[in-house]
């Protein structure tokens, strides 16, 4: 499944962004999606996943109370609502879905990757 992340972007500190990423497949309503992020000589990081249903959302420690991942399947479309950015929230993020449906901390527990989007966040 192609999948086209949007809404990066340069923010301030204490601002907030969302981000969304549109599956190209119909099935994507049986997937789990997931959000990484990654910066530079750093394995690529865990930030939320949601499965299938839409529920049982999770998070890393780092942005929980902060990001909110949610999803609209009728648009084949997941999202991640972040706010209180600081500059360690700077990254790319990445989305990923996994087709088994269960999602995963880990990247190898998906099938699909998008491209990637910058997030900047200024002090």
């Amino acid at each position: 499944v192609r999948l086209v992340e949007s809404g990066g972007g340069l923010v301030q500190a204490g601002g907030s962004l969302t981000l969304s990423c549109t599956a190209s497949d119909r099935d994507f309503r049986h997937y789990a999606p997931g959000w990484f992020r990654q910066t530079p000589g750093k394995e690529r990081e865990f930030v939320a996943a949601i499965n299938w249903g839409g529920g049982g959302a999770y998070y890393a420690d780092s942005v929980k109370g902060r990001f909110t991942i949610s999803r609209d399947n009728a648009k084949n479309t997941v999202f991640l609502q972040m706010t209180s950015l600081t500059p360690e929230d700077t990254a790319v993020y990445y989305c990923a879905a996994d087709q088994g449906g269960l999602g995963s901390r880990f990247p190898i527990g998906y099938d699909s990757w998008g491209q990637g989007t910058q997030v900047t966040v200024s002090s």
